[in-house]
C-alpha cells in the first residue's frame, strides 16, 4: 500500500506514527534523527516521508534538501507546532507536499498520507509513461516532407530548449500537441513532467481549482489541501490547448503565473514559486476574440513570444503519403496485421480529399481500414463511405461568418456545380444533389431566370 518513513526525535510520538500507519496496513519505518533518515531513505526507499520540523542538527527543511539532492524527492509532509507554521509554508514553497500541526489527529494524518501517496503514484506513472515515450515522441515524429513543415520543424529546433512560451495556431487536427511534446521533449525538461490540459473539456466551476489547487474551505466541498496541475508540473511544461477558452477571470491568473512566475490556491494567501514552461494552442483567432471582449490582449502578446502556424493538411498534401504510411505501421501493430499499403485509387483520394478533421481524422480512418481490411492492401471499399460521410459533415461543420452570407447566391454555387459534374444534365445534377427533378428545376429556374437552360435528357 506505500512505505512510508516517520522521522521523529520523540520516541514516544514517533513509536506512535508508525503502529497507526502499520494497523492501517503501511510498510511503516521510523528514524530517530535526520542523519538516520538520510541513509534510511537510500535502503527503504519511501513515497512518503513523514517527518518532523523541529530536530537536533538537521531539521525538516535540511533533511528535504538532502533528501532531493539525491534523486527524486518523495512526497514530504512536516509536522509542526503551530507557533511554526510559516516556517512549514516556506517548505512547501520548496517541494515539500503538506504539513500538520501539532497535537496531531489521527484521522487527518491518515488523510495526508493517502493523499500524498496517491500524488506520488501519479508521479511515478508519469515519470514511467516519460520514460516510454522518451524516445517514441519527438521531433522524428512530426512527418515534414512539405516545404511548409519543414519550416515548422526549424522553429521546433529553435526553441525547444529554451524557456519561451510558445503559441501554436492551427485548425483542429493538425498535431498541435505532437508539435508540444516534440518541444519539451527536445528541452532541458525533458525529464520533468508535461501536462495537457483541455481548456474546453474542463467545467468552468471546476477549472480553477483544478490549475491552481484549494485550500480546506475554499468552496463547498473542499475539504482538504490540493495542489493544482501548475504546482504539480514544476520544473516541466504545461500545454494549455484551447487557451481561447479559457474565461477571461481565469485568463489573468495565467498571465500571473507567466509575469510572476507564482501560483495561489483558492482560499489561499501565499503565493507559491514555481518553474513551469507555458505552451499555449488554440484553434480560434485570438486577435477576433480581443476585439469582441473575450480574450485579453496583455495575455495573448505574452504568449506568442514564438508563434507556430500548422497549415491544414490540405495545404501540406505532400505529407499524405508519409502519413498514410506512418498510420498504416502504427495500426499494423496494434492490431496484429500485416497490411503492405493502400490501393492506388485510395491513395488518390485522400490526395484529393479535403480532409476538414486534418491529420487526426487521417488517423480515424486508416484505422478503421486497418482494422477492416481483409486483404493485403487496403481498397476503397475500406475507407469510401468514411469519406463520404466526411464530406457530409464538412459542409455541416461550416462556420458562418459574422456578416452572414447571401443563402440564394450559396444555393445558386450549388446548384451550378452540380450541372458542371452532371455534364449539363439537370435529371443527373438532381440525383447528385439528392432531391427530385422538380425541386431542382423549380430552384434553377428561379435563380437563374434568362439564363440558358440545362439539358433534359434522363429525365424521369
Amino acid at each position: 500500500m506505500g512505505v512510508i518513513l516517520v522521522v521523529d526525535d520523540e520516541p514516544l510520538q514517533r513509536e506512535i506514527l508508525k503502529n497507526i500507519l502499520s494497523d492501517e496496513g503501511y510498510e511503516a519505518h521510523a528514524a530517530s534523527s535526520g542523519e538516520e533518515a538520510v541513509k534510511m531513505v537510500r535502503s527503504v526507499n519511501p513515497d512518503v516521508v513523514l517527518t518532523d520540523l523541529k530536530m537536533k542538527q538537521i531539521d525538516g527543511i535540511e533533511l528535504m534538501e538532502k533528501i532531493k539532492s539525491e534523486g527524486e524527492l518523495p512526497a514530504v509532509i512536516l509536522m509542526t507546532a503551530f507557533g511554526s507554521v510559516s516556517s512549514a509554508v516556506e517548505a512547501m514553497k520548496k517541494g515539500a507536499f503538506d504539513y500538520l500541526t501539532k497535537p496531531l489527529e489521527k484521522e487527518m494524518v491518515l488523510l495526508t498520507v493517502r493523499r500524498a501517496l496517491n500524488t506520488a503514484e501519479l508521479l511515478r506513472k508519469n515519470r514511467e509513461l516519460r520514460d516510454a515515450l522518451y524516445d517514441k515522441i519527438g521531433i522524428n515524429e512530426i512527418v515534414c516532407k512539405s516545404g511548409v513543415m519543414k519550416e515548422v520543424v526549424k522553429v521546433i529546433q529553435k526553441v525547444s530548449d529554451t524557456s519561451v512560451t510558445v503559441l501554436i495556431l492551427g485548425e483542429s487536427g493538425t498535431g498541435k500537441e505532437l508539435v508540444t511534446r516534440a518541444i519539451h521533449f527536445g528541452s532541458s525538461r525533458a525529464s520533468k513532467p508535461f501536462t495537457a490540459i483541455n481548456c474546453a473539456a474542463i467545467p468552468e466551476n471546476l477549472l480553477e481549482s483544478e490549475l491552481f489547487g484549494c485550500e480546506p474551505g475554499a468552496f463547498t466541498g473542499a475539504s482538504a489541501r490540493r495542489a493544482g496541475l501548475f504546482e504539480a508540473s514544476n520544473g516541466g511544461t504545461v500545454f494549455l490547448d484551447e487557451i481561447g477558452d479559457l474565461p477571461l477571470l481565469t485568463q489573468s491568473k495565467i498571465l500571473r503565473i507567466l509575469q510572476e512566475k507564482e501560483v495561489r490556491r483558492l482560499g489561499g494567501r501565499d503565493a507559491i514559486r514555481i518553474d513551469v514552461r507555458i505552451i499555449a494552442a488554440t484553434n480560434k483567432d485570438l486577435e477576433k476574440e480581443i476585439k469582441n471582449g473575450r480574450f485579453r490582449e496583455d495575455l495573448y502578446y505574452r504568449l506568442r513570444i514564438v508563434t507556430i502556424d500548422l497549415p491544414p493538411l490540405r495545404e501540406r498534401r505532400e505529407d499524405i503519403p508519409e502519413l498514410a504510411g506512418h498510420f498504416l505501421e502504427k495500426y499494423n501493430r496494434e492490431f496484429g496485421k500485416r497490411i503492405r499499403g493502400v490501393q492506388e485509387p485510395v491513395m488518390k483520394a485522400f490526395l484529393e480529399y479535403h480532409w476538414p478533421g486534418n491529420i487526426r481524422q487521417m488517423e480515424s480512418v486508416i484505422e478503421r481500414a486497418v482494422l477492416m481490411c481483409e486483404g493485403s492492401t487496403v481498397s476503397m471499399k475500406e475507407i469510401k463511405g468514411e469519406l463520404r460521410t466526411s464530406q457530409k459533415q464538412e459542409i455541416l461543420d461550416l462556420e458562418l461568418p459574422d456578416e452572414g452570407i447571401n443563402f440564394e447566391e450559396f444555393e445558386n454555387e450549388l446548384l451550378k456545380k452540380a450541372m458542371a459534374k452532371a455534364n449539363n444534365v439537370a435529371a443527373k445534377a438532381a440525383k447528385l444533389l439528392g432531391m427530385s427533378y422538380k425541386t431542382f428545376w423549380y430552384r434553377w429556374e428561379k435563380l437563374n431566370a434568362g439564363n440558358s437552360s440545362p439539358k433534359k435528357e434522363d429525365v424521369p
